[in-house]
């Protein structure tokens, strides 16, 4: 059987009784004397995937009734069968998801209802006085897995190169319909409820003066906290901004020829923008329009899902379409595994319905302190000059020296060191 959040809830909270370290996490956190009861309790989590999960998750991918081989020599098809072949091997053969359940449960790890939603979120509290709290969103195909090595350098910057006044206290949830979160039942779970929902979270936490990071998905939601201007929010950062003038959005849609009096960035700009929406954008247009109805091979086939998720992953990392050789395949088939051990593929897909929206448009002006990280191996690399369009008070721009679009996942201590500079001004 394949598990749902929802129906195997007594599974997942089978092993999450408040351990030593877990109460001393919680006794730490400011305000949670009154978090505890009712409502607004804050209970302790603890991955526990049944082992029945996990074997018949490898006996449906070794059971896998494969696709043909492409005709095309190339990946302008999709993602080739070799290549799928071979990471499924590994998947059946070595894969241990047991390696990241570890990982995770050796993080302090809560749930909390919001708005009627249950939302598992990581909580780790910097020893370093007087660090700033910071929430840290994640995108779609990624998860949370995606921090995990930014982690320690962010909270404890001193054995990274950096100061003490560098520190964070970290809140890293997952999205509604992703990974342990619960899956909305009501339409409505778009990115400004979601932000509201992250203020009501770090509040809930004792944090009345926060930051907010993110790309992807977490780009999307950072930028609705600040135009909604939630509570507790100081300033947010972005390693995906959303700056694409309405001028240039509307001769990209029409497929018009890039405007002249662009400058050589803008233009670099443009070009990787139209090449991404008539080559890869594909996948977006499913999902904005009919998530369910991809969803049902999402949930249903591994391998599917595998596909779907690894063409992204492959094209959006910095690797020249190896992934596996900047993040590992173990790390890849975490994620994947992540997704399907929890049957969240259709109901993370929705997020792209509820927002509707594409994710690189200017949404309007933002006023609250924005600093902005480009990353070379961005779905396109936004130009400065885009950004102060955008964002009145851009307290920080800089261009990275490697990384993709999965900049934490990819490159951790430099999207530290960039997360770092970004927000120092706000100390």
């Amino acid at each position: 059987m394949i598990p749902t959040l929802s129906s195997s809830r007594r599974q997942f909270f089978a092993g999450a009784a408040a351990s030593a370290a877990v109460a001393s996490a919680l006794g730490a956190m400011p305000g949670i004397a009154n978090a505890l009861t009712g409502s607004t309790a804050i209970r302790p989590f603890k991955v526990a995937i049944p082992a029945a999960d996990i074997a018949a998750m490898k006996r449906r991918v070794a059971e896998t009734r494969w696709a043909d081989a492409q005709p095309a020599p190339d990946d302008s098809q999709g993602v080739r069968r070799e290549t799928l072949e071979m990471l499924t091997r590994y998947w059946v053969k070595d894969y241990d998801w047991r390696k990241v359940e570890a990982r995770l449960n050796a993080l302090p790890m809560f749930m909390t209802e919001i708005d009627g939603l249950d939302i598992h979120f990581i909580h780790v509290r910097s020893r370093h006085e007087n660090a700033l709290p910071m929430i840290l969103t994640h995108g779609w195909p990624g998860s949370i897995l995606e921090f995990l090595k930014a982690i320690d350098p962010l909270t404890n910057p001193t054995a990274y190169g950096g100061k003490a006044e560098d520190a964070f206290h970290l809140v890293i949830p997952s999205i509604p319909g992703f990974g342990f979160s619960a899956k909305p039942k009501t339409v409505g779970w778009g990115s400004d409820r979601i932000g509201r929902a992250w203020s009501a979270l770090m509040l809930r936490l004792g944090y009345d003066r926060y930051v907010s990071q993110g790309g992807d998905c977490g780009s999307v939601i950072s930028q609705r906290m600040a135009l909604q201007k939630v509570p507790g929010l100081i300033g947010i950062h972005l390693n995906m901004p959303a700056t694409v003038p309405a001028d240039v959005v509307k001769i990209l849609a029409a497929g018009d020829p890039a405007p002249a009096g662009l400058s050589p960035k803008e233009r670099a700009a443009f070009d990787q923008l139209e090449a991404f929406y008539r080559d890869n954008s594909a996948y977006a247009a499913m999902m904005n329009t009919r998530p369910q109805t991809i969803g049902y091979s999402l949930v249903d086939s591994p391998v599917g899902m595998a596909a779907w998720m690894y063409e992204k992953i492959a094209q959006w990392v910095q690797a020249d379409g190896h992934p596996e050789r900047v993040l590992g395949v173990d790390a890849i088939l975490d994620d994947i595994s992540l997704y399907w051990l929890t049957g969240t593929g259709a109901s993370s897909a929705r997020i792209y319905w509820e927002d509707h929206t594409n994710n690189f448009n200017a949404r309007g002006l933002i006023d609250l302190p924005v600093a902005v990280s480009v990353f070379p191996g961005e779905i396109y690399r936004a130009p400065k000059s885009w950004a102060e369009r955008c964002y009145t008070d851009l307290i920080y721009f800089n261009e990275a020296s490697t990384g993709g679009h999965f900049a934490a996942w990819e490159q951790p201590r430099i999207f530290a060191e960039e997360v770092r500079a970004g927000f120092r001004s706000l100390r």
